[in-house]
C-alpha cells in the first residue's frame, strides 16, 4: 500500500521560510518521480516543483530561485524548502508521487499561510 503523509506546513510572514517533508510508504522509492503541487482558494491545483529519478528538478516560474525541492531516497522523502515567502504562496501543498507505469498517489495536503 502506497501512502503519503505531509508535514511542515503553518502560518509564517512574508519573506519567511518553511520546510515541507513528504514521508513515502511502499516500494522502490528511488524509481518514482516525486512532485509538490499546489491548490490555492478558488484556483487549479499546479505544479510546483519536481525531482526525478536521477534527481534532475523542474520548477513552477513563480517558485524558481526561491524554492528547493530535494529527495532522501534512504529515508524514502522529499522535501520542499521554502524560502522568500510571498502572501500568494498561500495553498494546500500536496506531495505526489508517480511511479513506473504511470500510477499516482496523493498525500492529504498541508496548509502554507503567508501573512503580509
Amino acid at each position: 500500500q502506497v501512502q503519503l503523509v505531509e508535514s511542515g506546513g503553518g502560518l509564517v510572514q512574508a519573506g519567511g521560510s518553511l520546510r515541507l517533508s513528504c514521508a513515502a510508504s511502499g516500494r522502490l522509492f528511488l524509481l518514482d518521480v516525486m512532485a509538490w503541487h499546489r491548490q490555492a482558494p478558488g484556483k487549479q491545483r499546479e505544479l510546483v516543483a519536481d525531482i526525478r529519478r536521477g534527481g534532475s528538478t523542474n520548477y513552477a516560474a513563480s517558485v524558481k530561485g526561491r524554492f528547493t525541492i530535494s529527495r532522501d531516497n534512504a529515508k524514502n522523502t522529499v522535501y520542499l524548502q521554502m524560502n522568500s515567502l510571498q502572501p500568494e504562496d498561500t495553498a494546500v501543498y500536496y506531495c505526489m508521487r508517480e511511479q513506473p507505469g504511470g500510477s499516482t498517489y496523493w498525500g492529504q495536503g498541508t496548509q502554507v499561510t503567508v501573512s503580509s
